[in-house]
């Protein structure tokens, strides 16, 4: 929403990341600084093969950068949609769907919700999925959760109904 991805080398390693670039006037713009910052705290604590890693950041005068693990299949959503019927054969969605759990479980014991999973938000690096764009998670040590946010096509119906919410709606979302 508020910048783009870029594929990038490491000077010093000659790694390939992503470089998620940002832009303050937008953030602020939006009043997203929070989001931001809790953005990065989690996401740079996160050591999970199925969840994204973020090396680092860094900012200037207009922009923030994350630099981020590179995934090189791409989002889940653009596979999904060139899928015969628009689905995975079983094999492969049971393959997607343990892979998930298993990064959600984590995210959960770490007391962190992510609340906003969605095919848009998982990247393929050569069949291992990873989650990623933690800008609606909190890191929530009391559980039960009042903001209205995520994506409304993925949306928890306690959350539409604008009841308190826990890491559950992780797990509507997967389903």
């Amino acid at each position: 929403k508020f910048g783009h991805v870029y594929l990038a080398r490491d000077r010093n390693t000659k790694a390939i990341v992503a470089l998620k670039v940002l832009y303050k006037k937008q953030i602020l713009e939006s009043s997203y600084e929070k989001q931001i910052r809790r953005e990065i705290e989690i996401q740079s604590h996160m050591n999970h093969k199925n969840v994204l890693k973020m090396y680092g950041f860094f900012w200037d005068s207009k922009r923030i950068f994350l630099i981020l693990e590179y995934a090189s299949g791409g989002e889940l959503y653009k596979k999904l949609k060139n899928q015969v019927n628009g689905r995975f054969d079983e094999k492969t969605a049971s393959n997607y769907m343990r892979q998930m759990v298993e990064a959600v479980n984590y995210l959960h014991s770490r007391n962190v919700i992510h609340r906003d999973i969605k095919p848009e938000n998982l990247l393929d690096d050569d069949g291992v999925l990873k989650i990623a764009d933690f800008g609606w998670s909190i890191h929530a040590k009391s559980l039960k959760r009042k903001t209205f946010c995520g994506t409304l096509d993925y949306l928890s119906p306690e959350m539409v109904d604008s009841k308190s919410h826990d890491n559950k709606v992780d797990l509507w979302c997967l389903g």
